[in-house]
């Protein structure tokens, strides 16, 4: 007999959410906001800020002595060993391996090896640039996945998202352990990101099959919209990324005090519809095999 309840039809539509913090990103400073962590010691503060918050993920870039951008493993090794003692599992850990124009491919998956984390994050067009560097990356994705390296293929438009249906069709991205993350906006005038924006990749999504395919999606977004992208994101099946690394600022467009505000401004009302935050291990168990 078909259920009667529409409250338990209802609530089956609403999936669990998992949401990320970006706390730095790879070019802001002090100077941008005087809590944007940049030391092992602020990362580590700021890790245990978002955990209350109901992140159960932080997306971890580090810098030089100098504040700029690093991928090298010397600087990487104190601030892991920071965030996981201020907060032992209850944050994946996912590495950047952004190269901010800086690093080539090659050293990118060296960082990754040598690291071994239990997350990276890895943009398509920088690791697979040309058709000359399609072997080494696809090495490299099969390594993660042999390794239970969990990888977020970063997609930046819809014909990123089909060059990764096509990656994955060839077998050079493995099935299953992996996950992928929409940038809304990166692209537009001022990088202000709307909900609109997921449209697209949502379409390419579909019009791929990948809607078939049991792959988690989730979003991250630039500008005071990026709690509306996250709350859109989440009610339409997937997750979001969030944090200063794009967005300092609040739904009602105040300066955020700092990374965890961020996140409670889309936790919190996500909780109020009805809809459950996941915790680290929650996460975890959906990449396990």
């Amino acid at each position: 007999m078909p259920n009667q309840n529409p409250v338990a039809t209802a609530d089956t539509l609403r999936r669990p959410f998992a949401l990320a913090v970006a706390p730095n990103g790879a070019r802001k400073t002090h100077a941008d906001h005087a809590c944007l962590p940049i030391t092992p010691d602020e990362l580590a503060q700021c890790a245990r800020e978002c955990v209350d918050a109901g992140a159960a993920m932080i997306h971890l870039h580090v810098r030089k002595a100098d504040a700029t951008h690093s991928l090298e493993v010397v600087d990487y090794e104190p601030a892991i060993a920071a965030v996981r003692k201020a907060v032992g599992n209850a944050l994946v850990l996912q590495l950047t391996t952004e190269a901010v124009g800086i690093y080539q491919p090659a050293q990118q998956i060296a960082t990754v090896r040598a690291l071994r984390p239990e997350a990276a994050s890895v943009a398509i067009r920088e690791l697979v640039p040309n058709v000359a560097a399609l072997p080494a990356a696809a090495e490299f994705f099969q390594w993660m996945h042999h390794e239970h390296v969990v990888a977020q293929y970063i997609l930046y438009d819809a014909d990123d998202v089909r060059r990764y249906a096509a990656l994955r069709e060839s077998g050079a991205i493995p099935a299953g352990r992996h996950w992928v993350l929409f940038v809304l906006g990166r692209y537009s005038a001022g990088q202000k990101s709307s909900p609109a924006d997921l449209l697209p990749f949502l379409a390419a999504w579909r019009e791929t099959g990948l809607d078939q395919s049991g792959v988690e999606w989730a979003v991250c977004a630039f500008g005071k919209q990026e709690a509306d992208c996250a709350a859109t994101a989440v009610m339409l099946g997937g997750h979001a990324r969030i944090g200063f690394e794009n967005n300092m600022t609040l739904p009602d467009g105040a300066m955020a005090p700092d990374n965890a505000a961020l996140l409670q401004a889309v936790r919190t009302p996500l909780l109020a519809l009805g809809y459950v935050s996941m915790t680290a291990d929650v996460l975890r168990e959906r990449f396990a095999d």
